[in-house]
């Protein structure tokens, strides 16, 4: 097959996934961003005061039930045991999450077995809301009101600058409490945190023969000429210097800072109540639980409209948000030559196990494609 000459918008996982794929086959992969690093928002570096190795742009915990995708990042990391479990302060009381049988008998007081617990609940639940539409009746049908207001509604406010009755009832997917004792924040096989954490993973996946990498380097539409094939992996809207208008994301905004000792003793502290103005606090020497740090840093993380020069973190995808979506996405399908991918290109938040397996799968049907002499698509997901 003759070697082709490809160009990769993005050094985070999408673009290092999808260089490493084809580079191993031969192609001549060339790799830019506009940061000064690699690794996207899931960069980390040592924070010099404390050794403490900091998630920059917030904590990121790999997570998956893809054996396929848990294999891939152990031959460029080695994956340390780490469970999430997450605490929240509300009405002055610390409370485990997910809302699971120790919250239950915590809030209401009581000493609930699972079967009396699910009663409770049952009865707390608003069973006059047949047909939840939003996240706040959602909430209300299957948690009820008291659980709803301590925990869901002013985090949702926050988190979302909008009241849990204007956001779709998807949000809250399943009933988001457990019956036992379980406070694993996450349902997956594999769980795990880089020991040395994902920029030094991302080295390892870029460090082929065939992979260039130029940072600080602005994507021009001329950079297209001389290449077979470009994946982009910067905002859609962008790409198109937002002719139609700018698709709504949040931000984040992170307050640091240091202290000697212990802070809070765990990852994550979420606090819930509206009139704290912060979402959470990060704690990040506890997502390396075998490493030993006299020091500590922690993030006060706020969450805010996106604005021109912010880094988008969360895509709204609300109805006027995916009506814009729709001239963006009919735009890219007269391309030719160009695949859009991962969180931005596709205007999807993801997580890093999906954010992988849809690299892993892109760069299949690229090559796939060559084989076949198929063109290659400008989307591979379904975006709309």
């Amino acid at each position: 097959m003759k070697s082709r000459k490809i160009l990769i918008v993005g050094a985070g996982f999408s673009g290092a996934v999808i260089g490493r794929k084809l580079a191993e086959q031969g192609h001549q992969i060339h790799i830019i961003d506009r940061r000064t690093h690699i690794a996207g928002n899931c960069y980390d570096a040592r924070d010099e005061k404390t050794d403490v190795m900091v998630h920059t742009y917030g904590p990121h915990i790999f997570h998956t039930d893809n054996e396929q995708v848990w294999n891939f990042v152990n031959q460029y990391a080695t994956m340390m045991p780490y469970v999430n479990r997450v605490k929240a302060t509300v009405n002055g009381q610390v409370f485990s999450l997910p809302i699971n049988l120790h919250t239950i008998n915590q809030f209401f007081k009581k000493t609930c077995s699972p079967t009396e617990a699910k009663a409770l609940i049952a009865e707390k639940g608003d069973s006059s809301i047949t047909d939840p539409q939003s996240f706040e009746e959602q909430a209300l049908r299957f948690v009820g009101k008291e659980l709803y207001e301590a925990f869901f509604k002013g985090y949702t406010i926050k988190q979302w600058g909008m009241s849990p009755a204007q956001l779709p009832a998807s949000i809250l997917k399943r009933l988001p409490i457990r019956f036992n004792y379980d406070d694993n924040y996450f349902n997956h096989k594999f769980q795990g945190m880089p020991k040395d954490g994902y920029t030094k993973m991302v080295e390892g996946i870029l460090d082929h023969p065939n992979i260039s990498v130029a940072l600080d380097t602005q994507f021009q539409m001329q950079d297209r000429e001389g290449y077979d094939h470009v994946f982009y992996s910067g905002p859609l809207d962008a790409f198109y210097d937002f002719q139609y208008g700018r698709l709504g994301y949040r931000t984040l905004d992170f307050e640091k800072f240091t202290v000697e000792g212990d802070y809070q003793g765990c990852a994550v502290m979420n606090y819930c109540e509206q009139s704290v103005p912060y979402t959470r606090i990060t704690e990040h020497k506890y997502f390396s639980p075998w490493e030993q740090h006299e020091g500590s840093v922690c993030y006060k993380e706020y969450s805010r409209a996106c604005e021109e020069n912010d880094i988008p973190y969360y895509p709204i995808r609300q109805v006027g948000e995916m009506a814009l979506l729709e001239k963006y996405v009919d735009l890219a399908e007269k391309e030719h030559d160009i695949t859009f991918i991962g969180r931005l290109g596709t205007y999807r938040y993801l997580d890093m196990d999906v954010t992988i397996a849809e690299a892993l799968k892109t760069a299949e049907t690229y090559l796939a494609g060559l084989e076949q002499e198929n063109a290659m698509p400008v989307f591979t997901v379904s975006i709309r």
